[in-house]
């Protein structure tokens, strides 16, 4: 396949709304103009918590909430760090009309597959979403991929830059690409990036530095989709998932370690 050819296939994003999820639209619509945006709602807080309450217990699932209340306001006080990222990546979060959009209820609902079925994207493309479940994942003809922020395997799941530099393991700041499976950020790793933090930066600008870092790669990984040629790496590392950390966890380390 030519790259005119590749180009000019049409490839999905599934995003929940959010100026990361844009960031990747608009670098993903650059490469392929035929781009088709599909957007979940998220999901409520209420059946978050609850979930994550069944495997962790209650205490340290109402101290994460905690931490995404604060982190949510907190976002506010970092806008000035979020504008340097933005323009040192020249990474775009506005919303471009042009981009054609579905809504649909859940990643999970038949609404989606039937979404996909019209559109039948050459490739589809995660970022911000719940987990696709196995039984939907194995109704999508196409390659899947993630966009997740992290260094996989050992980062897995959520807030993988925070801890990276909680762990003393700042080499492993960055983001990764990688096909999507059943399990929590396992699938096999196509491209990843690592970059060195701000000091300025927190646990409200990690994710902005990652997402605007990673658009290059990104856009690599669907090239790969697109022409048949992925390849995912072979990589001996142990593999850990991590979760938010809940308020008495983060403000330790921010008050004796200055990592917020």
């Amino acid at each position: 396949m030519t790259e005119r050819e590749t180009r000019m296939e049409t490839v999905a994003m599934l995003i929940q709304p959010g100026t990361n999820p844009e960031i990747v639209v608009n670098a993903v619509k650059a490469a392929f103009p035929n781009l088709v945006v599909i957007e979940e709602q998220p999901e409520s807080k209420q059946l978050f918590i609850r979930r994550r309450a069944r495997k962790l217990g209650w205490i340290q699932a109402l101290g994460q909430l905690a931490t995404m209340v604060v982190s949510r306001y907190g976002k506010r006080f970092t806008t000035a760090r979020a504008a340097e990222i933005l323009e040192a990546f020249g990474a775009n979060p506005e919303i471009d009309p042009a981009i054609p959009r579905i809504a649909v209820p859940s990643a999970n609902s038949p609404e989606f597959l039937k979404v996909l079925g019209d559109i039948r994207p050459a490739a589809l493309l995660l970022v911000s979403t719940r987990m696709l479940k196995a039984g939907t994942l194995a109704d999508i003809p196409c390659p899947v991929l993630n966009l997740h922020a992290g260094i996989n395997p050992q980062y897995r799941g959520l807030q993988g830059g925070y801890w990276s530099r909680v762990m003393a393991d700042e080499a492993n700041f960055g983001a990764t690409v990688h096909l999507v499976d059943a399990g929590v950020d396992t699938g096999g790793v196509l491209y990843q990036h690592r970059l060195e933090p701000s000091k300025r930066d927190t646990m409200h600008t990690y994710p902005l530095l990652q997402t605007s870092a990673a658009t290059g790669i990104v856009v690599a990984a669907l090239r790969d989709a697109v022409s048949g040629d992925l390849k995912p790496l072979k990589i001996a590392a142990p593999s850990r998932q991590w979760y938010h950390p809940p308020i008495w966890t983060w403000l330790w380390n921010g008050v004796t370690r200055g990592i917020w």
